[in-house]
């Protein structure tokens, strides 16, 4: 027996397992709900769909809460005919929504998708409002969240790099304009400790050429005495 390809495979089941138990499951009354997203990882700016499924729920003598009650149990016998009933309704940061109806599967009695294109990453919250049957519905659910789409894209797209070319070429204008502004500071001094000089020169010559001549005029007087 290969060993290695044994525990090979008991590491790879607990990762499909995961895959499988994404979905959030709850239930209402005597019917189960799952969902989960069409297409995983679900990232932002892509066209996705939720998906949705409907099943009797089986009573549960043993287990204490309705939520755990759904979760012993898998999706079977699904209800179908609940496309004009139900609808799913989107929240977005507790202030952005979008009522969205349901879209049956052909091959899948009882599933459903509700399809949406998410433009911004993070966690959203699907109200699922309507009938099961008689049975009303208002049940607040959480899908796996959305991520951003720039994080997985590979090679990098056009516009983002477009975008990119733009910043570089933003920070190299204002490189060049702080340059120029510093130039100018710098002329305006020079010219300024030009003009101090001048300044100085012209009122310095004047004052020693009068030294020079009551110097000549004293020395003229002491030859003289």
């Amino acid at each position: 027996m290969n060993y290695k390809l044994f525990f090979l495979s008991l590491l790879l089941i607990p990762s499909f397992t995961g895959i499988v138990y994404g979905h959030t499951v709850d239930g209402i009354g005597d019917y189960r709900i799952e969902i989960g997203w069409m297409n995983e990882p679900v990232v932002s700016g892509e066209t996705n769909a939720l998906e949705l499924y409907v099943s009797p729920l089986t009573a549960c003598p043993d287990i204490p809460t309705l939520l755990e009650c759904a979760n012993s149990q898998e999706f079977e016998n699904g209800i179908d005919g609940l496309r004009k009933m139900l609808k799913v309704q989107f929240v977005y940061d507790k202030t952005e929504t979008i009522t969205l109806p349901l879209t049956a599967d052909h091959d899948v009695p009882g599933k459903y998708y509700a399809f949406i294109t998410p433009t911004i990453s993070g966690y959203y919250q699907a109200n699922l409002i309507g009938k099961i049957l008689e049975t009303p519905v208002n049940l607040s659910l959480h899908p796996p969240p959305i991520a951003e789409r720039s994080y997985i894209e590979f090679p990098q797209s056009a516009d983002l790099a477009l975008t990119e070319v733009i910043d570089d070429n933003s920070k190299l204008e204002q490189k060049i304009e702080t340059l120029e502004n510093t130039i100018k500071n710098l002329e305006t001094s020079n010219n300024q400790l030009k003009d101090q000089i001048d300044g100085y020169f012209v009122m310095v010559l004047p004052i020693g050429i009068i030294g020079i001549i009551i110097a000549i005029i004293a020395l003229i007087k002491t030859r003289r005495s």
